[in-house]
């Protein structure tokens, strides 16, 4: 199975910056909580996590990293290493080459832009670096901001997956989105394994 690469100089473009997810980071990530006590609804977990959980996610990251399994990347403004939100990439299908995305950006900087264009760097550094081929997205019908900074950043709207996923003790329908490598100008990966392959005689 590939592995994600890390990043080992932050990655930035159109005002914000990513960055490999660090323990540093699990304060800014406590107090967003506290912030936003629905936050960890919309992250589709069943309750706030925990310092120590946070922490043992940290200590797993490397390894899943490497396994291809799942990136957490932190979201900064350009030119700091202030924590603004997160990225993680999982669900990744390598065969098929697609993985779905998750982004949040702590309840103070809300609204300026961050999210998407956190979402616009991540998928080109996905599609060059990594070689998938498509990102995919789920949001609650009802969370706006997430769908509108989904729909900025170049992500179609595809349909709804009713009661896709479990919130407490109901079922949640999620709106899909996607992006492909080709809305962004890429060849699909295929194509450029195709294109740097000498034919066979």
């Amino acid at each position: 199975m590939p592995s994600l690469p890390l990043l080992e100089d932050p990655i930035a473009d159109w005002g914000v910056a990513l960055r490999d997810a660090a323990e540093r980071d699990i304060p800014e990530i406590l107090i967003a909580h506290q912030d936003d006590p629905q936050l960890y609804v919309r992250l589709g977990l069943d309750r706030p996590p925990s310092g120590a959980e946070l922490g043992r996610q940290m200590e797993e990251a490397a390894s899943e990293r490497r396994s291809g399994v799942r990136a957490r990347l932190t979201i900064l403004e350009h030119s700091s290493d202030e924590f603004r939100g997160g990225i993680v990439v999982h669900n990744i299908d390598w065969e098929n080459a697609r993985a779905e995305l998750s982004v949040w950006v702590i309840p103070q900087e809300r609204g300026k832009g961050l999210a998407r264009a956190a979402l616009r760097l991540a998928a080109g550094w996905l599609f060059e670096r990594c070689r998938l081929a498509r990102l995919e997205l789920l949001a609650e019908p009802d969370n706006e901001p997430l769908l509108r900074a989904a729909a900025t950043a170049g992500f179609v709207r595809e349909g709804v997956l009713r009661h896709h996923a479990r919130r407490g003790k109901g079922r949640q329908d999620m709106v899909i989105l996607s992006l492909l490598a080709s809305d962004l100008g890429a060849p699909p990966p295929d194509v450029a394994l195709r294109s740097v392959t000498p034919p066979r005689d």
